[in-house]
């Protein structure tokens, strides 16, 4: 039976059904009623209709709401887990991690609820504004459009409604079309939440819908705050096709990571290997270039070599795989195609490259060029590449050879260069002594360049999702 989906303040079925396609087995998984046109405005009239009702909802009922999806969350942790992995290969570890990590965001959006604080102003700073002072709140914006991937189909579907629901606004979410049981799941939860806390209406509507037929309505008036996580191509396009709307990007990058000549190596090699081979590379912070001083390089090269040959990649389902597969076969495809150019273009494949369906061999690349696609693009996938420096103010340039700018990595305790690195290295985030793929769901996270204008992490979502307004007195 097809996943119905929720719509205004019910579960629908409609006309179209799309299967769920496990990219491990290439089984069908489960299957999703489509949302079209009717179903968009029907729940854009439904949501704009109560969305003062829910702003004007007391801080405390906010947050009663926003602790019992993150106890449901809790409670169903196994079936969620599995359904990551039944739907999008993401390896069951790896799955377990993710539902954990929403847990912990809705419980920071429960939190985050009383610290939405304002401020009051002197304002007689002029003649002629004698004893006025202001008073400066933030009110919610309304209706949000949360669109959202598929690598992290819980989590990042929680760090859209999180916020959302925190700030008083409403919002609607278009998955994945790889994981939209993962936010039907989501919002069955929600559902029940609103339900036993005795709710009068839903703030969330779950829309499975093809990302041309949303391209019709992205500048619907409706819709008051456009929040985008995938790629740079969609959602720069999204916001080009906007209209008086706030869009925030949260897009991809191609992370750098530099690995000094006092760094320790079994830790840096224990770090790298899981930052650029998890769940297949699949991940926009994921390792990709690694840069190690010539100091260290052999000796770094060799254990590195040793410790992606011991990655366990393969079948999703066994608790010891790192890399799964990924998520289709056309993107193994892509992959097993970028390493072919790079070594015809001259680099040296250390280990890895081969491909199996739509599971890709965890491959360390020497020395590719800075024009290979493995180097200047988002490799997206289980490669990493390396190459060594000398001077350490060139590692950094080359990790700023880049039109990506999300988070980079350096392994090191030297406060000159780590100090360096954090004024120069020109990302959203610089992660001393661990890999870029390190994230921690409370602390700001987003990029500059072609990886967005926004930040994350459930406060400031909330500060993006929010606008001051002043009182004159």
């Amino acid at each position: 039976m097809p996943e119905k989906i929720l719509i205004g303040s019910e579960f629908i079925s409609t006309a179209e059904v799309r299967p769920v396609i496990n990219p491990y087995t290439n089984k069908t998984v489960g299957e999703v009623y489509i949302a079209g046109d009717a179903e968009f405005n029907a729940s854009a009239d439904y949501l704009t209709l109560i969305a003062k009702e829910y702003a004007n909802l007391p801080t405390y009922k906010k947050q009663e709401l926003l602790y019992n999806i993150s106890v449901r969350v809790k409670a169903q942790k196994n079936e969620l887990a599995k359904l990551i992995t039944d739907e999008t290969g993401k390896p069951i570890k790896f799955s377990t991690i993710e539902v954990d990590r929403a847990i912990f965001t809705f419980r920071l959006g429960a939190e985050e609820c009383s610290r939405i604080y304002g401020e009051v102003l002197p304002l007689d700073l002029l003649p002629g504004s004698e004893n006025k002072t202001g008073i400066v709140r933030r009110f919610p914006v309304g209706l949000i459009l949360g669109i959202t991937p598929w690598n992290f189909p819980i989590n990042l579907v929680a760090h859209k409604i999180s916020p959302a629901l925190a700030s008083g606004n409403v919002i609607l979410i278009k998955p994945a079309s790889s994981s939209m049981l993962s936010a039907i799941a989501l919002g069955k939860i929600v559902y029940d939440a609103c339900k036993e806390l005795g709710f009068n209406s839903i703030p969330l509507n779950i829309l499975p819908i093809s990302g041309s037929k949303m391209d019709e309505h992205i500048a619907d008036s409706r819709i008051k705050l456009i929040s985008f996580t995938g790629s740079g191509d969609v959602g720069w396009g999204i916001k080009k096709k906007s209209d008086r709307q706030k869009v925030s990007l949260e897009l991809g990058g191609n992370a750098g990571v530099i690995v000094n000549y006092d760094a320790d190596i079994d830790s840096a090699v224990a770090k790298i290997t899981v930052g650029g081979f998890s769940q297949a590379g699949q991940s926009c912070i994921s390792v990709q270039r690694v840069y190690i001083h010539r100091n260290i390089y052999e000796e770094f090269k060799k254990r590195l070599i040793a410790a992606a040959k011991k990655i366990e990649y393969g079948d999703p389902y066994e608790p010891d795989t790192i890399t799964g597969p990924m998520i289709n076969e056309d993107e193994a495809l892509r992959a097993e195609k970028w390493i072919n150019e790079a070594k015809q273009s001259g680099a040296l494949i250390l280990t890895g490259g081969s491909r199996n369906g739509a599971v890709v061999e965890p491959t360390v690349i020497e020395n590719a060029p800075d024009t290979a696609n493995v180097k200047c693009a988002e490799v997206f996938a289980p490669i990493i590449t390396i190459e060594q420096f000398t001077d350490f103010r060139d590692a950094v340039n080359k990790v700023n050879d880049s039109r990506f700018g999300l988070q980079a990595g350096l392994f090191t305790d030297n406060m000159t260069d780590i100090m360096y690195a954090y004024n120069n290295i020109h990302t959203g985030g610089v992660i001393i002594n661990e890999a870029s793929a390190y994230r921690m769901d409370a602390m700001p996270y987003g990029g500059v360049k072609d990886s967005g204008n926004t930040r994350e992490g459930v406060r400031y979502s909330i500060n993006e999702m929010t606008e001051e307004k002043i009182l004159v007195m």
